[in-house]
């Protein structure tokens, strides 16, 4: 599993006028081949009275899965623009759809390229990137005693605080990036002066936004 990595943070839509043709840029996250192909279907479905719905995906650890599609625009100028976005911005695990309806002007090859590029990259900026950390879900378990301490130095600390837990003792419930586990369970053992129960539960990825 990759430590970290860029992806979609969510599905939408954004739509830009270019010469009077109306290019709707649609995006998804999709974890494989064929949640990409079924959004692709999807799409075309919804706008099939649509001059063109070019689309682009990469999926994978490794962006081992790429594919772009021209659907009927001249031979490299949709498709690939689309997927060159996607690579430019690293992110992972995204397909994007371009929906053309064409305005009566023709925008020739650079035009196209440009066009379908642009689409892309607004879409993507308007809807949003977010970084997926893998973190260790790491429970902190102390007398009340400590509570204020603990709590007020957790906070001001880079770590991730999830939830506290107030039954018997008090639980923090904090997510710890992989490389920083040790270093975090040292940190506990001085704060507390070995006073904590540390548990490590599961790991997760952690989804933060990217400005």
């Amino acid at each position: 599993m990759l430590k970290k990595y860029f992806t979609i943070k969510q599905s939408g839509s954004h739509e830009i006028v270019i010469q009077k043709s109306r290019f709707i840029g649609h995006v998804k996250r999709t974890e494989t081949e064929e949640e990409a192909q079924q959004f692709i279907q999807q799409i075309k479905k919804e706008h099939y009275n649509a001059t063109h719905n070019c689309s682009a995906y990469m999926i994978g650890e490794r962006n081992q899965i790429q594919k772009a599609n021209d659907d009927g625009e001249p031979s490299g100028t949709a498709g690939v623009p689309i997927l060159e976005v996607l690579k430019k911005k690293d992110l992972k695990d995204t397909t994007v759809v371009v929906t053309r309806y064409f305005g009566g002007i023709k925008l020739g090859a650079g035009g196209l390229i440009r066009a379908y590029s642009k689409s892309t990259s607004e879409a993507i900026d308007h809807i949003g990137v977010v970084e997926r950390l893998l973190m260790k879900h790491l429970k902190v378990t102390i007398d009340y005693t400590l509570l204020g301490k603990l709590e007020n130095e957790l906070r001001s600390s880079d770590y991730l605080l999830s939830n506290i837990d107030y039954l018997e003792n008090v639980a923090f419930h904090v997510h710890v990036e992989m490389d920083q586990v040790e270093a975090f369970k040292d940190w506990i053992v001085e704060l507390t002066n070995a006073q904590a129960q540390i548990e490590a539960l599961e790991e997760d990825y952690i989804e933060i936004d990217v400005s």
